[in-house]
């Protein structure tokens, strides 16, 4: 057989590259959020799926997916009583997945985390929880019982998309009484306000009425890339938690303390006190100056998070390059012309942050101080 250079079947072959270990990624698809005061910004997926349950690849896929996105943790989250692989794939241990997960993250930066799915009709609807110890003492016949053995073990339990139309055929998230029941006996802590590709604003309105976690995953079945069509620079939905230590411990604390915002599309949700020590901590002001001998004043702007942002002007000045919505591209600095009439010893800028969602239709403000 005739040999090629490795170099050539590199070229050929890019899916030949080697193996990739933590969060080393040359590709740039590495989903990373700058740290805020006193917390570690870590990304999570808590929802996903394999063939040990009802996704369509081995969990250790799911893991090299999650490396390759530059994930701080996933969270290993099968049916319990959903399994229609098991004609095929028979697993009286519903615990395997994670044990297989968690060798193939081995000593990896990656944070494995313990989970299940509780899978019911509504008015229970469908739950995760993490955390846990043993997925296998979790299935029970009574909801109620499944419940409070997630408690019993410890376990963060949060809706799974409350505006899913095969059981909400108006894509309206509700809560019934036996969800408010369950919240109030802590038994429920968190909602997905973004699963998949959906977004609720009913969700949102819930887990500000009930001080419930804001949450946001990909809830994975197939592939992450052909699912978000990652190659033409689409990303998971993820929940970016504000852990005070990057361990499995800190993400628990974090998530029991609502410090979380989901990241979907390009958007950031959460509420106002998590949300804008991100954003404040993503775009800078790195240069200002007058040019030449005008009253222009030029601005530049960095933006060192993955997102993109959208920004409205609502300043008392006007641009003199662009209208008044200004687009930060992800890792990237950005030039504005800003007319103040005459020159002037400081310029306070502020902006509506229009891909930023603090509560249904509610977007916060930036402003920035300039000393020219």
């Amino acid at each position: 057989m005739k040999r090629f250079p490795i170099f050539v079947l590199l070229l050929l072959f890019p899916c030949l590259s080697f193996a990739q270990e933590g969060h080393s990624h040359a590709n740039g698809r590495a989903i990373e959020f700058p740290d805020v005061p006193g917390f570690f910004s870590l990304t999570c997926d808590l929802h996903i799926h394999s063939v040990f349950s009802d996704g369509d690849v081995w969990p250790n896929v799911r893991v090299q997916e999650s490396q390759r996105d530059g994930l701080d943790c996933m969270a290993v989250t099968e049916h319990l009583e959903y399994q229609p692989h098991k004609d095929d794939i028979p697993h009286p241990d519903r615990n395997r997945a994670f044990e297989l997960a968690t060798r193939t993250a081995g000593s990896s930066d990656l944070i494995v985390i313990h989970g299940s799915e509780i899978t019911r009709s509504l008015p229970f609807g469908h739950a995760n929880t993490i955390f846990i110890t043993d997925s296998n003492k979790l299935v029970l016949e009574s909801a109620e019982a499944a419940y409070e053995e997630a408690q019993r073990q410890g376990g963060f339990t949060f809706m799974n998309h409350p505006n899913w139309t095969a059981q909400r055929k108006d894509g309206v998230a509700r809560v019934e009484e036996m969800n408010i029941s369950l919240i109030e006996k802590g038994q429920i802590q968190g909602i997905e306000v973004v699963n998949d590709i959906t977004y609720s604003d009913e969700a949102l309105e819930i887990a500000l009425k009930y001080n419930l976690a804001i949450i946001g995953t990909s809830d994975i079945h197939n592939l992450i890339d052909w699912q978000f069509d990652v190659p033409g620079g689409g990303h998971r939905p993820v929940t970016i938690v504000f852990a005070k230590e990057r361990t499995q411990a800190g993400i628990k604390e974090a998530l029991l303390a609502r410090r979380t915002v989901a990241w979907y599309y390009d958007t950031l949700i959460g509420r106002e006190e998590h949300v804008m020590p991100l954003v404040e901590s993503s775009l800078n002001v790195t240069e200002s100056g007058y040019t030449g001998d005008t009253s222009i004043l030029k601005v530049v702007i960095s933006n060192t998070s993955e997102s993109e942002f959208t920004l409205r002007n609502t300043s008392t000045f006007r641009f003199h390059d662009r209208a008044d919505i200004l687009m930060l591209p992800p890792h990237h600095s950005t030039e504005v012309l800003v007319k103040t009439g005459q020159r002037v010893e400081s310029v306070t800028l502020s902006f509506d942050v229009l891909n930023v969602v603090t509560a249904p239709d509610t977007h916060p403000t930036l402003t920035f101080e300039i000393k020219p």
